[in-house]
């Protein structure tokens, strides 16, 4: 599955402007595998992504939100109220959304993206196989065995597994019903015994030993999002990698006061504020504090954005994106010969 690129490097697809056609292509022209996130964009502009990535003739992959529009019920009229309060500003809601799911299905199709990977549910076995009869392998993320064997009854070619470790959004099925929080490893342990199609895995990796670590517990490929957060091709704004590189964070933790949906990010005041009070309801969440967010950015106060980042962001490296890889895999050659990563075959 994995034989179009070199190295078993997967960049995450990173929302919110991070994941730029540039970070994308410069992974996938230096042995990786580039991703390009879909959530949030407009069909139009995921479009001309695309293009630009397909003119390029490298491998890449495309990221699409599984359609979630959790039941609004009295806590977000209360959340809002709050916020409103303590921001003096008007924060409406909005009508629930699907995030054009439909048209972002037809236009990976229409252009026969190599890769397509799904967060926040799987997608039903007819557009699985929709998809794969245009070409496309189809990945989805999943965040215990459960999950992971639904995916394989859905007809997936690969999973893409999410520790707790994870920066940004738990991938969970369910916004509300997780009960327990599994560490990569444990995750990949478990789960390799009851699947056999590749695993990705995902969440804290870091470095070329985490990398080697996380191959030998079983995982075919690996998915990284942090450690390319403060490269010179990512879309992360100035406050943002400036945040992730200062010492004014020193921990990261799981919340749902920025989307509704647990997600894991720098603690910020935002967070130790109102993350007792969030109600778990998304995407309602999600763009009720999108004004918060963009004023903090525009003030340049981190305090009120939501930074997501995993548990190991401390690790961050600077530079471009080659930079990062090689040294990611000169870290991983200490470990495996260069010949062939992996302690299971990732082709």
């Amino acid at each position: 599955m994995f034989k179009h690129f070199k190295y078993p490097i997967i960049q995450a697809p990173m929302a919110g402007g991070v994941s730029t056609v540039d970070l994308a292509l410069t992974v996938s022209k230096n042995g990786g595998l580039g991703f390009l996130a879909a959530g949030y964009k407009t069909p139009e502009a995921l479009e001309q992504e695309i293009v630009t990535c397909t003119a390029a003739a490298l491998p890449f992959g495309v990221n699409i939100f599984v359609p979630q529009n959790d039941v609004e019920d009295a806590t977000l009229e209360l959340y809002q109220q709050r916020l409103e309060e303590d921001f003096h500003m008007k924060l409406p809601l909005q009508e629930p959304h699907d995030d054009f799911w439909i048209e972002k299905l037809a236009i990976v199709m229409k252009y026969k993206v190599p890769y397509v990977s799904f967060t926040f549910g799987c997608p039903s076995t007819a557009i699985i196989k929709q998809l794969k009869s245009f070409g496309s392998q189809v990945i989805v993320t999943v965040t215990n065995l459960l999950e992971a064997k639904v995916a394989v009854s859905y007809g997936a070619d690969a999973i893409c597994l999410q520790g707790v470790e994870a920066g940004g959004h738990r991938a969970t099925f369910d916004n509300v019903g997780e009960a327990s929080y599994i560490s990569l490893m444990n995750l990949i342990h478990t789960i390799r015994k009851e699947v056999t199609i590749p695993i990705i895995a995902a969440g804290g990796i870091m470095n070329g030993k985490d990398i080697h670590l996380a191959l030998c517990a079983g995982a075919d490929a690996v998915q990284l999002g942090t450690a390319f957060l403060c490269t010179e091709e990512s879309g992360a704004n100035q406050v943002y990698k400036q945040a992730l590189l200062s010492n004014e964070f020193s921990e990261t933790t799981l919340t749902r006061a920025f989307t509704g949906r647990l997600a894991r990010g720098l603690k910020n005041d935002f967070i130790s504020t109102y993350e007792h009070i969030a109600p778990a309801i998304y995407p309602a969440v999600h763009t009720l504090t999108q004004p918060i967010r963009a004023t903090a950015l525009k003030n340049e106060n981190p305090q009120a954005m939501s930074l997501w980042a995993s548990v190991h962001f401390k690790e961050i490296k600077q530079g471009s994106v080659k930079d990062v890889l090689e040294q990611l895999i000169t870290e991983l050659s200490v470990y495996q010969s260069p010949s062939k990563f992996g302690c299971n075959s990732y082709e």
